[in-house]
């Protein structure tokens, strides 16, 4: 008995088991089937995804990378009018913060609905000139994912992205060029007067002037071929168009009531110097998508090496401007350091990638010190900038651009291009080859002027005797009575403010 107790209870369970598999086995073989079935219409759904690609699916991955980078930098190039407004709001009296706050939520829902109704198709007309290379006429955005516009032939490597992805960042730049203008016309503007301005230059005259160079227009061959106007991220055809814009507006509108009594500038100082430095560090970050997305897909060495410029040119501009500030204001000052990193920004926006990390940090260096004298002589000269729009935006979105046929890697294929009545073009060589350590002997010395038909242009550098760390000096050479003046003008010692 006491065997069978021992062995009964085994032999139980295993007459139990071997009846339990059998009817286990179905259970587990339909499971695979279903998991199986599963597998293949997930592989059908993918199959037709790359199907829908047509010839262009051997390209899907990089297509859909780049596709989610063209989202990720339209998200941070948004940001950047959170930054716009806690800069602007930061930099000008509390009792305006609701108003400028409410201006700069109109511009970017303004700017989306005016892009989206006819701005798009008027920056980018293709063959819908009016004028040819001049001036096109928009129309309201269709499905942007039609023929073939969801796929990698929609533009290839050098625009990686669907129609409708095209379109959102594009409308992101758009409403940033009115955002300029919000912060440059602060606290003396009537708030419908605005509305009308900025849905004008959004809607209609951004696309416009954008369309000269993005556009394929006019702009976009001037100097011809390799000597092409450049322009990578919008130096000029954003931010200096903006930086302008909101002079014009300034020159019409005039100073603020108090800023100027009896002919001496009275400081009117920001409420809120932290709102105006998270204002600041926001669009840097945005910055990244700004330039970054300007690559046009995620290609790593041209986006590595556009993030790296932009950071170095962004933290040159702070240092100039913090050094200048401090020599010629006898102390620190935490407004021009913080538009020293925008100015840096700015004047890398235009070559981004096509300049060396170290001419980064030259471009940053020179733009920094720019935006300091350009913000103290537009005050000396009555024009009321609250937070330096003209300076940053203006004055170094030009520089930037100039800067970029001045510091670019050699065979870039960027030269300086200037054109007047008579000369068809003019080329100076670059100033700076990364090959080497130091400036080239292409920087030309006081005087010496490489003629053009019956045209010269002179260029003059001068970094010990002037106030200005280099002047400038384009002169034809009839000596015409305008030249005359710059050139006086660019040697004049500015008084003390």
């Amino acid at each position: 008995m006491s065997i069978l107790n021992k062995y009964i209870p085994k032999l139980l369970a295993l007459w139990l088991f071997l009846c339990v598999i059998p009817l286990a086995i179905p259970s587990i073989s339909a499971q695979d089937d279903e998991a199986a079935a599963a597998l293949a219409e997930k592989k059908a759904a993918y199959d037709e995804l790359l199907s829908s690609q047509g010839d262009y699916a051997f390209a899907f991955d990089f297509f859909s990378t780049s596709m989610v980078w063209t989202i990720i930098s339209t998200g941070l190039v948004f940001i950047m009018h959170l930054g716009f407004a806690t800069l602007e709001t930061g930099l000008t009296r509390s009792k305006n913060t609701v108003n400028i706050l409410f201006k700069n939520v109109f511009i970017v829902c303004i700017g989306l609905i005016t892009y989206a109704a006819f701005g798009f198709k008027a920056h980018y007309p293709g063959d819908s000139w009016l004028i040819p290379g001049w001036l096109a006429l928009g129309v309201p955005i269709g499905d942007l994912n039609a023929d073939g516009g969801d796929t990698f032939g929609y533009g290839g490597l050098a625009l990686c992205m669907t129609g409708y992805g095209d379109f959102i960042f594009q409308a992101m730049f758009a409403a940033t060029a009115a955002t300029i203008v919000s912060g440059a016309v602060a606290e003396r503007i009537h708030l419908l007067g605005f509305m009308i301005y900025s849905t004008l230059l959004v809607g209609l005259a951004y696309p416009w002037v954008g369309s000269w160079h993005w556009g394929l227009g006019w702009l976009s061959e001037l100097g011809g071929g390799d000597a092409a106007f450049k322009d990578f991220a919008g130096s000029t055809v954003v931010h200096a168009f903006g930086g302008f814009a909101a002079l014009a507006a300034i020159l019409v509108l005039g100073p603020r009531k108090g800023k100027y009594i009896d002919g001496k500038i009275k400081p009117i100082p920001g409420h809120s110097m932290p709102l105006a430095t998270i204002g600041v560090f926001l669009l840097f970050l945005g910055w990244f998508g700004f330039n970054g997305g300007s690559v046009l897909s995620a290609k790593p060495g041209a986006l590595g090496l556009v993030i790296t410029t932009t950071s170095l040119a962004a933290a040159a501009g702070a240092l100039a401007s913090i050094v200048t500030s401090y020599i010629v204001l006898k102390s620190a000052d935490l407004s021009m350091a913080l538009n020293g990193i925008l100015a840096g920004l700015v004047g890398i926006t235009a070559g981004a990638d096509v300049v060396h990390p170290w001419s980064a940090v030259a471009i940053g260096l020179i733009a920094g010190i720019l935006v300091v004298f350009s913000i103290l002589f537009f005050d000396r000269m009555g024009i009321d900038d609250p937070v330096g729009a003209v300076s940053v935006h203006g004055i170094c979105g030009v520089w930037g651009t100039i800067a970029t046929a001045l510091f670019q890697v050699k065979d870039s294929g960027v030269s300086l291009v200037l054109r007047s009545q008579v000369c068809s073009q003019f080329v100076l060589p670059p100033l700076y080859s990364p090959s080497s350590s130091h400036l080239s002997s292409n920087l030309l010395a006081s005087g010496e002027s490489v003629r053009k038909r019956n045209k010269s242009v002179s260029i003059s550098l001068n970094m010990a005797r002037k106030p200005i760390l280099t002047s400038v000096a384009l002169q034809l050479i009839d000596n015409s009575k305008l030249s005359n003046y710059i050139i006086n003008f660019l040697n004049h010692k500015p008084s003390n403010i």
